[in-house]
């Protein structure tokens, strides 16, 4: 079980996490339990009889200490120091072999036989399999050095040699192979889902861009239909200065709704140099001043904030100034240019709030002065 690189946020590893740390539970649960519950008695009732019980006792204690560190490491997301500690285990098992003796050789009490091949699991968790097998091929060559010692050479005692080997050996590989498998699975699971994910998601996005393109072409349609329609049948006069403005607003809505979909850094200010270029046009100078950059705003909010001044360009004479002021969460768009009316119609402020979008038009019979404010919720 090779290990991992640098930690990846995706999903993909997340989703891999989660199936190793539920491993690595299963993993420290049957080591501790099998050290406890079965080496503990074992060890116990032989007592005195062993050759050196305090050494047996002693690596006991240091296999647990092991176990107890390893097991706090994994669960934590971490890995143990795996050289070092493989090497305390097997220091371990050479002294438990030799100090348990001749008579407790194929007995429970010598532990090592049984339970440490899940210590040899936990402290190697992560790494490669090929990693687990040396390990277990210097267990697998002390116990053998202990059988040779001892003069356990008949066919029984190499055959229950082989036997113990087998059986305390496989389970652990077993594991340590299946939990590598079960993450690699679930990751590359994981994987799969994201990108059918990230796919659907291209398709959706896709689909809004279609629609928003439709309702873009209705309401230029719309605005361009009824003045064509009004010239055919002869209701309106081409010379006439409110269908002439209704043209100008037509082709300044016309430019702003193609400039939404150019792919620019600053999609507001683009829009609203289309605009202020038609006025400019029409022979209004203006004047654009931009102060800080606008954060990333939807369609419809760029659209709301700048219809007013597109509007009030269409209308405007003489000259114009047209401000944008802009921080992280608040947007202000402006625009003053002379109130040819006169004191005509002069009034208090008319302000309207649109969504998210406030809108304020004031004239007071020397200047028109029209603001869209977007503040973040």
């Amino acid at each position: 079980m090779a290990a991992d690189g640098p930690a990846d946020p995706s999903v993909a590893s997340a989703v891999a996490h989660a199936s190793d740390r539920g491993a690595r539970i299963v993993a420290l649960i049957i080591a501790l339990a099998w050290h406890l519950a079965i080496s503990l008695p074992a060890m116990l009732s032989a007592g005195p009889g062993m050759a050196a019980p305090a050494v047996v006792a002693a690596g006991w204690l240091v296999t647990a200490a092991v176990g107890v560190g390893s097991g706090v490491r994994l669960l934590r997301g971490g890995l143990p120091p795996a050289r070092r500690l493989a090497a305390v285990l097997l220091v371990v098992d050479a002294a438990v072999v030799a100090a348990a003796g001749e008579r407790y050789l194929f007995t429970a009490a010598n532990w090592v036989w049984s339970g440490l091949a899940w210590f040899f699991l936990l402290v190697l968790w992560r790494r490669p399999v090929s990693w687990l097998l040396a390990l277990l091929g210097a267990h697998a060559a002390i116990a053998l050095g202990a059988v040779l010692g001892f003069g356990a050479t008949a066919a029984a005692d190499l055959t229950r040699y082989a036997m113990y080997l087998y059986g305390t050996s496989s389970l652990p590989v077993a594991v340590f192979v299946g939990a590598a498998a079960i993450a690699a699975l679930a990751r590359g699971r994981a994987r799969t889902a994201a990108a059918a994910l990230a796919v659907q998601a291209e398709r959706d996005a896709a689909e809004r861009a279609r629609r928003e393109r439709q309702d873009r072409l209705a309401l230029v349609s719309g605005t361009a239909e009824e003045v064509l329609s009004a010239l055919a049948t002869g209701d309106a006069d081409p010379a006439d200065p409110e269908l002439r403005r209704r043209c100008v607003l037509a082709a300044a809505r016309l430019r702003r709704l193609i400039a939404e979909s150019d792919d620019v850094p600053d999609p507001l200010l683009h829009e609203l140099r289309a605009a202020a270029d038609l006025a400019e046009r029409k022979g209004v100078p203006i004047e654009l001043v931009a102060v800080g950059t606008p954060p990333e705003l939807p369609v419809e909010v760029r659209r709301r904030l700048a219809d007013p001044l597109t509007a009030a360009l269409a209308d405007a004479r003489g000259t114009a100034r047209l401000t944008v002021v802009a921080g992280p969460d608040e947007v202000v768009v402006s625009l003053v240019t002379p109130d040819h009316d006169g004191p005509d119609g002069t009034g208090p402020p008319i302000a309207d709030t649109d969504g998210p979008v406030e809108h304020v038009h004031e004239r007071n019979g020397e200047i028109r002065w029209t603001q869209t404010r977007w503040r973040r919720t």
